[in-house]
Parts: C-alpha cells; sequence; structure tokens
C-alpha cells in the first residue's frame, strides 16, 4: 500500500488491484512514447523480481485509462502476461 497526501492533507491509502491488459486504454499520445529498449529491460527485471512498481490507471466511465506506466505494462504483454498491477488514480481537474 501507498500513503498519499490528499488536499486535506489527510492520508489516502490506495491498494494495488489486478487489471486484465486487454482492458486498459492506451492514448495514442501517450503510445508515440513507447521505449522497446526500456520495455526489454523492465520485462527481464520482471522475469527476475515480478513487477515492484504499479501502472496508474484512472476511470473513464467503463473503460480504464492508462495514466503512467506504458513501458510496464508493455513489459507484462511482451512476456505474455493477462494481468498488470495497478492503481486507480483520481483524473486531474483542470
Amino acid at each position: 500500500m501507498i500513503d498519499v497526501p490528499n488536499e486535506g492533507h489527510r492520508q489516502q491509502q490506495m491498494d494495488d488491484q489486478t487489471f486484465r491488459i486487454e482492458d486498459i486504454y492506451v492514448p495514442a499520445k501517450r503510445r508515440r512514447t513507447l521505449d522497446l529498449a526500456a520495455v526489454n529491460t523492465i520485462a527481464e527485471s520482471i522475469l527476475e523480481e515480478g513487477q515492484r512498481i504499479p501502472i496508474r490507471v484512472r476511470r473513464d466511465g467503463e473503460r480504464l485509462v492508462l495514466v503512467d506506466g506504458l513501458q510496464r505494462l508493455e513489459a507484462c504483454r511482451s512476456l505474455g502476461e493477462e494481468t498488470v498491477v495497478g492503481i486507480i488514480v483520481q483524473a486531474r481537474h483542470k
């Protein structure tokens, strides 16, 4: 679990969850930042140590949208994984 301060300076706990990779939408703008060398390095690390850092997703209606962790998501996909560990975060309001 990770403690993250919220606007009221109270601590909010977020639990890691498991998400199906096929259920995560990756926006085109984010997909353009894909670094295959980084994906391969992360995939090797995941094989040795497991996924240590969760990806971050947000809810957009019924779907999940990737916020952070494209290289980790694609590393898990490249290893043939069907799921990935992640945290649901709130969308920023502009």
